[in-house]
C-alpha cells in the first residue's frame, strides 16, 4: 500500500471571515479588501435523512462493513486534500525550481515516513475506497497525483503494481453512475451530519439530494419488475 503514502499532500484553505475581537464570533467578511459588517448569520444547509432499510439480512451487513472501511480510510482521503493544498500553496511562494524540488522531497520523505505503516494495514478493499475518496477531496485520480508529484513512469509503475492487488490508481469517484459511490456518499452526510467525521465538501461537483432521489426511484423501478 505504500503507492498511497506521497498522495496524503495537504492543508486546510483558510476562508475569509473575521472575528467580532470580543467574542471570537465570524461577524464580519473580508469582500475585496474591504471589512463589511454582516447583518445576516448564514446558517448551513441540513439535510434529513430517510430510516435505513434493507432488503435482507446480508444487505444490511454489506452496508455496515462499507461503512466501516469508509469510516475508515476517510480521514486519511481529507488529509491528502489538506496536505496537497498546503503544498501547493507553499511551492506557489518558493522562487526557484531546485527549492521547489528540495521542498516536494522532504514533504514525501515526511508523509512516507508518517503514515507508511498505517497505511499498510489496509485491505485491498479499504485501499480501492481510498483512491476513490482521494478523487472526491481532490478532484483528482491518485494516479494522476502520482505522474504530477512524481514522475509519469512511476505513475504506470504504481498503478500496474496496485492492480496486481485489485486496486486501481486510475478509479474515479462517481456517485451519479456508480450506486456504491452513491451509498459511500450517503454514509459520509450522515457521519457528517453526526459529527462522526469531520465535513469537507468533495471537490467533485453533484447534487446529493438529488442523487438521492434519483437511486430511491431506480431502486423503487427495480422493485416493480
Amino acid at each position: 500500500m505504500k503507492q498511497f503514502i506521497y498522495i496524503i499532500v495537504l492543508l486546510f484553505a483558510l476562508n475569509s471571515q473575521a472575528q467580532d475581537p470580543e467574542t471570537g464570533d465570524p461577524k464580519y467578511v473580508i469582500f475585496l479588501g474591504d471589512t463589511i459588517f454582516r447583518e445576516v448569520i448564514e446558517l448551513e444547509d441540513v439535510i434529513v435523512f430517510d430510516n435505513l432499510r434493507f432488503a435482507s439480512h446480508e444487505e444490511r451487513v454489506r452496508y455496515y462493513i462499507l461503512r466501516r472501511r469508509v469510516l475508515k480510510v476517510y480521514p486519511y482521503a481529507k488529509l491528502a486534500a489538506d496536505r496537497l493544498t498546503e503544498m501547493n500553496r507553499v511551492l506557489d511562494s518558493l522562487p526557484k525550481k531546485s527549492q521547489k524540488r528540495k521542498y516536494t522531497r522532504r514533504i514525501q520523505n515526511y508523509i512516507e515516513d508518517e503514515f507508511t505503516e498505517e497505511l499498510k494495514k489496509l485491505t485491498r478493499t479499504e485501499g480501492q475506497i481510498l483512491v476513490k475518496l482521494i478523487h472526491r477531496q481532490t478532484g483528482e485520480t491518485t494516479f494522476s497525483l502520482v505522474k504530477e508529484y512524481r514522475s509519469g513512469w512511476r505513475a504506470f509503475w504504481y498503478n500496474n503494481t496496485a492492480r496486481m492487488f485489485n486496486i486501481s490508481l486510475k478509479k474515479e469517484y462517481d456517485p451519479v453512475n456508480v450506486q456504491e459511490d452513491y451509498v459511500i456518499e450517503d454514509i459520509l452526510q450522515r457521519a457528517f451530519a453526526a459529527k462522526i467525521l469531520p465535513k469537507q465538501a468533495s471537490a467533485l461537483k453533484f447534487d446529493f439530494l438529488s442523487l438521492t432521489n434519483k437511486w430511491k426511484t431506480k431502486t423503487e423501478d427495480e422493485k416493480k419488475l
